[in-house]
């Protein structure tokens, strides 16, 4: 079902269904996490990588964990096979039949998740997730995403970029989350209003990159 490579990036087959996915001992910590916390195990069985590549709004939170991770996916085409950034065919940026999605697996990678929902078995209302790279305490590498706060699926923040070069301190995720919070476009519904969406995208961007930095300091990312 997957192939470990020699560029550290875990690969699987479109066909696969989620619930393979968390079986598999090389399945990032974050996308276990969300498949187990939101996710219940018949609609792991039932559902394909494919089909939610296909429709970001299946499963917002699983989109959202891997465009955090920074995963790739090959489309083919007319014109061929050829390897994109996730990122651009869920902005309908690329297209082509979906053959293989490529998550990266690195060891120098925190990450964090963190969502709210009115109880524990409900999708989450909002949900940010954050995974940072750095070398030395020093940032290299940052992506946030987060679900419930506009009317796409799945919010890219800008904000993550700031972090780059920086040491993940409590003042830099203060700063990180306070622009996430000013820079998301949230609509209320019954769920919560939209100024409710606001305030938990900053504070759970908060949480995330906390628990970034736990994950950096224990060793906890992938390898």
């Amino acid at each position: 079902m997957n192939d470990r490579q020699a560029d550290a990036f875990w690969t699987v087959d479109p066909d696969a269904s989620l619930q393979s996915l968390l079986d598999d001992p090389d399945c990032p910590k974050l996308l276990s996490r969300v498949l187990t916390t939101i996710h219940s195990w018949q609609l792991r069985s039932e559902t394909t990588v494919g089909r939610t590549l296909r429709a970001s709004q299946l499963m917002p939170q699983w989109t959202a964990a891997l465009l955090a991770l920074g995963a790739r996916v090959t489309v083919e085409d007319e014109d061929g096979a050829r390897e994109v950034d996730l990122e651009a065919l869920v902005q309908r940026q690329a297209k082509g039949d979906v053959t293989a999605l490529h998550v990266p697996q690195r060891a120098d990678s925190g990450w964090g998740e963190a969502h709210v929902a009115r109880t524990p078995s409900d999708d989450p209302i909002v949900a940010a997730h954050a995974v940072v790279r750095a070398d030395g305490g020093v940032v290299e590498e940052a992506r946030i995403t987060l679900t419930g706060v506009s009317s796409d699926p799945v919010w890219i923040a800008a904000a993550s970029s700031p972090l780059v070069g920086q040491r993940l301190d409590d003042d830099q995720i203060g700063a990180v989350a306070a622009a996430v919070r000013d820079e998301v476009e949230p609509e209320g519904d019954y769920l919560g209003g939209a100024d409710y969406r606001r305030a938990m995208a900053g504070v759970l961007t908060r949480r995330a990159l906390e628990a970034c930095v736990v994950s950096l300091t224990e060793g906890d990312g992938d390898e």
